[in-house]
């Protein structure tokens, strides 16, 4: 173990150290903007659907007439511009950034949209990675929103540390599999929601089932749910499974998310 350098921003340890230091120094929005809720979706691994779950959550949002915006702090791996078909790159209004807007107006943060090539890798350090997670949040003109959704990259690391130390994040939405390491994954992340004081908003398992559009039937691919027992463990109390749904998939491939019309999520927040 290296040895402790008292910077708890930048350590992911959870020591007697971390308990006396944990003081949140909230980042302040540019003026002019405003945000009314800030509902973080994450994971404890990669390729659960986050993102999907994110892009649902706030086009259901929209649809009950709020306002959103998206913040995409999956550094490394951004993909809301993609699921939103959003290509155009980010404007300044002289002096901050202004967010992209998508085709019904939910304004987007993502560093694909400061690329030249949206294929180019982001070959950054934590640190850095860190500081333009905030300045997504400090040099946007976001102007007045509802409600903003983060799509936050998977696990525990540097970015997670510095979204719920430095912006006021009012919840957290969990997304996992149905696979048997899903009460372990999910625990990492109810125990860092305990360490940053967050509440968890909802579970949600992607994958969850494969509905058969002859019969009917549901089946699970990848064996029986196990969500709802890990929720009652954790005392989570809402809980949504989403299926796989070749629909769902190729509105996010088309860029085309906002015309789903499916009603998933809707009650999770």
């Amino acid at each position: 173990m290296s040895e402790c350098t008292h910077d708890c921003s930048s350590c992911s340890a959870n020591c007697a150290s971390r308990d006396q230091k944990q003081i949140i120094q909230t980042e302040k929005l540019r003026e002019g903007s405003k945000i009314g809720k800030v509902i973080a979706v994450v994971s404890g691994k990669g390729g659960v659907g986050k993102s999907l779950v994110t892009s649902l959550l706030a086009v259901n949002a929209q649809r009950e007439g709020k306002r959103v915006c998206i913040l995409d702090a999956d550094i490394t791996g951004p993909s809301i511009p993609k699921i939103f078909g959003v290509k155009a790159g980010v404007e300044s209004d002289g002096e901050a950034m202004m967010p992209a807007v998508s085709q019904t107006g939910i304004k987007i943060m993502s560093l694909n949209l400061l690329l030249p090539n949206e294929s180019d890798p982001v070959v950054w350090r934590g640190p850095v990675i860190g500081g333009a997670v905030k300045q997504f949040w400090t040099d946007v003109n976001w102007g007045e929103n509802d409600v903003m959704f983060i799509d936050m990259p998977p696990g525990t690391g540097d970015v997670p540390l510095t979204v719920f130390q430095s912006l006021p994040v009012d919840g957290m939405v969990i997304v996992t599999s149905p696979q048997d390491l899903v009460s372990m994954i999910v625990g990492k992340a109810v125990r860092m929601a305990e360490l940053m004081n967050k509440p968890i908003l909802g579970l949600v398992e992607n994958y969850s089932y494969f509905k058969c559009p002859n019969c009917e039937e549901k089946h699970y691919i990848y064996g029986e749910s196990k969500v709802d027992a890990v929720a009652e463990a954790h005392g989570i109390k809402k809980v949504a499974k989403l299926p796989i749904d070749p629909s769902i998939a190729a509105a996010c491939d088309g860029g085309m998310i906002e015309l789903y019309k499916g009603d998933l999520l809707n009650d999770l927040i």
